[in-house]
């Protein structure tokens, strides 16, 4: 299996998407500091929300195989800049979470587009309560 880093705004569900990749029990907790899994890399979303905190993340995604930008669709701001992607020159792809909280697909549809501003190579939909998508994703990394 490919080692992945996930990036994203707090809150995003990077940390869950962590757990379900390890097959961990879901147990929800902020995280300060980069934490390493068997499979992921998980960072603090203050990484992806404060622009020079981007050399932190570029430093720890060496680690990585795949860049996954985590975007969450129930939360109005997007600190994934318009060609983030372009400053890893390895796959990056885009992971849409909680697609079933998700109040108006509009959401989704804007999340898909900043994505593929971002320059990502491929957009996953997931719910991760609901184990939607997980199935592709996990394939796709694995």
């Amino acid at each position: 299996m490919k080692k992945v880093i996930f990036m994203g705004k707090t809150g995003s569900g990077k940390t869950t998407l962590c757990q379900k990749l390890d097959k961990l029990d879901v147990k929800y907790k902020k995280t300060q500091s980069v934490d390493l899994y068997n499979n992921s890399i998980d960072t603090p979303g203050e990484y992806m929300e404060n622009r020079y905190m981007y050399s932190a993340l570029n430093i720890t995604a060496t680690d990585a195989e795949v860049i996954a930008l985590v975007y969450d669709p129930t939360q109005g701001e997007c600190y994934i800049s318009p060609g983030f992607s372009s400053m890893f020159c390895k796959d990056v792809i885009g992971i849409i979470t909680k697609i079933k909280k998700c109040e108006s697909s509009i959401n989704v549809q804007i999340g898909r587009e900043r994505l593929e501003m971002a320059g990502v190579s491929k957009i996953f939909e997931v719910d991760t309560i609901e184990e939607i998508g997980l199935e592709e994703l996990f394939n796709y990394i694995g």
